[in-house]
């Protein structure tokens, strides 16, 4: 049994790891969050100490390590902005990291992390769940390596007013729209069509944004929002959606045990580190600078314009 600690654990994708960790058989022993909301705790690991502030919480996991009590593996769930100094934190106290996507919102900084995990020994592992998911697996053991592949890539999810109020919204901190949901599908279209050799970005709003993407093996236009006026009007919520050579890849169920699955390759030694996230994360950062291209055909930029 392997003693963890938790970064985040109010947040939305926290119970995941609460559940994977608990999953695998293994012990929460510690976690932080600067808000206290976090009943949540008592479903699982009801024992876990909890702190607000990061100076007790690191002087904490001192502690547990001089009592022959350490931490083996420290879950980052933080704001995306938080996950290098909270990476930082968990190397220099002598533990294995898992992180949530994006590792880290600049790419720089990512070989100051490799640097760091070969002067402490300990290794950084992003969950890249999509790369788990059985049907994804298929596509990549079943495409044609010499074959280009038409790639349609929609993602539409309805988000509130409270999301502009959150630090989801502010770019420095987020990475924007492609770091916080289009990093997904990007990690998944790199690992299986190969590395990009060109993008274009027609629309980028704090709301939506769209673009190209030339892949060694697959022309991909993608569509990522979060505002509900770019959905169609028959009322539906969100959309997924992959289509290869306008066939929908489905992948709409699998999701439930994928952050375990995750953990589990992590404790076998088989986690995805820093190589492995670089790409997608270097693509999103790059997407959310790149200067507007223009482009005549609306259809480019907006795949349900007909029904608006």
């Amino acid at each position: 049994m392997h003693n963890f600690g938790l970064i985040g654990v109010a947040g939305f994708v926290a119970k995941r790891h609460l559940e994977s960790i608990k999953d695998t058989n293994n012990n929460l022993i510690t976690c932080l969050d600067p808000n206290d909301s976090v009943g949540i705790i008592d479903s699982y690991f009801p024992e876990a100490s909890f702190f607000t502030e990061p100076e007790r919480f690191e002087r904490h996991i001192d502690r547990l390590s001089k009592r022959g009590n350490k931490l083996d593996y420290l879950s980052i769930c933080s704001p995306n902005y938080l996950h290098d100094a909270h990476i930082r934190m968990g190397l220099k106290n002598n533990i294995d990291v898992i992180c949530e996507k994006p590792l880290i919102v600049n790419p720089k900084n990512l070989d100051l992390l490799e640097g760091l995990e070969e002067e402490t020994g300990n290794k950084i592992n992003n969950i890249l769940q999509l790369r788990l998911h059985d049907s994804i697996i298929d596509l990549k053991n079943s495409i044609d390596k010499n074959k280009i592949y038409d790639i349609d890539l929609t993602y539409i999810t309805s988000r509130g007013l409270w999301y502009q109020y959150s630090w989801k919204s502010d770019l420095s901190k987020s990475g924007g729209l492609c770091m916080n949901i289009g990093i997904h599908f990007f990690d998944m279209l790199i690992w299986i069509f190969g590395q990009c050799l060109d993008l274009k970005v027609y629309e980028r709003t704090n709301t939506t944004v769209s673009g190209y993407l030339l892949l060694e093996r697959a022309k991909v236009r993608w569509f990522l929002s979060i505002d509900k006026n770019t959905l169609p009007k028959s009322g539906i919520r969100m959309i997924r959606s992959i289509k290869i050579d306008d066939k929908e890849l489905e992948f709409s169920n699998g999701f439930g045990d994928l952050h375990t699955k995750s953990y589990q390759r992590i404790l076998d030694g088989q986690g995805f580190g820093i190589k492995d996230a670089k790409g997608a994360l270097c693509l999103s950062s790059n997407l959310m600078k790149k200067d507007i291209d223009k482009v005549v055909d609306l259809s480019c930029v907006h795949p349900y314009l007909e029904i608006k």
